[in-house]
């Protein structure tokens, strides 16, 4: 019984690290101190490089963590939205909150092409599952074209938030909107 609990209290210590990395990074970038991190935390550097050894351990456990938490939103949101509809609309902004928050991302992770290339397996696997279920229940519901592959969507998504920390009078979420508006059935 003790040592469930120090593994659920690990888990949870973990996912709080992970949560406080993920808002540095939104705030500063992947580049953010380790020190703020901890600060946010509320944990000492140690704790920190004990969980991640690396800058690069830290970042790709921050997007794995993300991606799961996109990943899991899908089902849950189309389990509890009012229509299939709503819960993809729902789920594509949470994708779009996930890819302009990942300042920096790209640019560390290209330095191990074998990583990043995981990683990029591991987004597609965890997610593009997703968004097909999500489109084939609005699709099937008559809310949405039956035409749209998860893939093309979510490419689309990705390429109009490209830019959108960098320019101020560029707003993706409102162009995805538009997107996502432009799915819908014709009457």
């Amino acid at each position: 019984m003790v040592e469930r609990t120090r593994r659920a209290d690990a888990r949870r210590n973990e996912e709080s690290l992970l949560e406080a990395a993920a808002a540095a990074f939104v705030a500063s970038g992947v580049e953010a101190p380790v020190r703020d991190i901890a600060a946010r935390a509320g944990v000492g550097t140690g704790t920190i490089y004990r969980h991640f050894p690396t800058r690069a351990d830290l970042i790709i456990a921050v997007y794995r963590h993300q991606v799961d938490a996109c990943a899991e939103a899908g089902p849950a949101l189309l389990a509890g939205g009012a229509t299939p509809h709503t819960a993809l609309a729902r789920w594509i902004d949470l994708f779009v909150d996930f890819l302009v928050t990942k300042h920096g991302l790209a640019a560390v992770l290209q330095s191990d092409n074998a990583g990043f290339e995981a990683l990029h397996a591991y987004f597609l696997d965890r997610l593009l599952p997703v968004c097909a279920e999500l489109l084939d229940a609005a699709a099937a519901s008559g809310e949405i074209r039956s035409d749209v592959e998860a893939y093309a969507l979510m490419r689309g998504v990705g390429n109009l938030c490209i830019g959108a920390d960098s320019d101020p009078r560029y707003d993706a979420r409102r162009l995805v909107g538009l997107l996502v508006a432009g799915l819908r059935q014709a009457d």
